[in-house]
């Protein structure tokens, strides 16, 4: 089972740290040499119990994951990063058919890349999920911590808290949903301006992604979708956050 990821890594450094997890050694080394050039730090593992031995010291802010691996099943993995830890989850994979895409984004991915790919587009890709982790460029009325119908969340530490304390982890697409349904209480959120926000324009196969993750939030909020007091569906628009939110 994988473990729960501690803070704070082990090395002292503000650069964000990406890791690398490929069975072919030439794609982590172009990798890893391409995103050092954008001053990022990289970190690379040829198997899955490695890499998941070394999330128990360090806590990298975005995940790439290849599917294909020798030691473990790769959607699993990436399911137990996405719940367990605060990293977005980038897969790389050959398995190109869009249901393939579907089920890596319904378990928790962020984002999903084929291979034959453009290194140039998974740098690219990195950037928008670190500037997605971001809070929002308009001003919150919040900061980290809010407060709404009962529940407190800690947005940078992507955990809820119930009103009898228990505690529940969001993965990080789930607090990304939560921080923009929180920034606009009581207003419409079109599924257009989810796409866009989460899946950085490239909207091709999230819309099944977004339903899954709207559904997850609700299922942690205790929200019943036959009867929702929290998170209301306008059919053929969006969705309304229907709460008081207080700091």
């Amino acid at each position: 089972m994988l473990p729960i990821f501690r803070k704070p890594r082990l090395m002292q450094t503000d650069q964000k740290l990406i890791t690398i997890l490929d069975d072919t050694r030439e794609i982590r080394d172009l990798l890893a040499n391409s995103l050092a050039a954008e001053g990022y730090e990289t970190r690379s593992y040829a198997r899955a119990t490695d890499f998941e031995r070394e999330l128990r010291q360090i806590s990298p802010d975005v995940c790439i994951i290849d599917l294909g691996l020798p030691d473990r099943d790769g959607l699993a993995l990436v399911n137990a990063v996405a719940t367990r830890s605060q990293a977005a989850v980038l897969i790389i994979s050959g398995r190109s058919n869009t249901q393939d895409k579907i089920v890596g984004l319904e378990l928790g991915a962020d984002d999903y890349i084929t291979k034959p790919f453009e290194v140039a587009e998974v740098v690219a890709r990195v950037k928008a999920l670190l500037r997605r982790a971001k809070p929002a460029s308009t001003p919150d009325t919040f900061g980290p911590i809010a407060r709404f119908s009962g529940w407190t969340v800690d947005l940078d530490q992507h955990l809820l808290t119930a009103a009898d304390g228990e505690i529940v982890r969001l993965s990080f697409a789930e607090g990304q949903l939560l921080r923009m349904f929180l920034s606009s209480p009581n207003r419409l959120i079109t599924r257009e301006h989810i796409l866009d926000s989460l899946s950085g324009g490239q909207s091709e196969n999230y819309e099944r992604a977004i339903d899954v993750r709207v559904s997850r939030l609700r299922s942690k909020l205790q929200d019943d979708p036959n009867n929702p007091k929290i998170i209301k569906t306008i059919y053929g628009a969006g969705y309304i956050f229907i709460a008081n939110v207080t700091a």
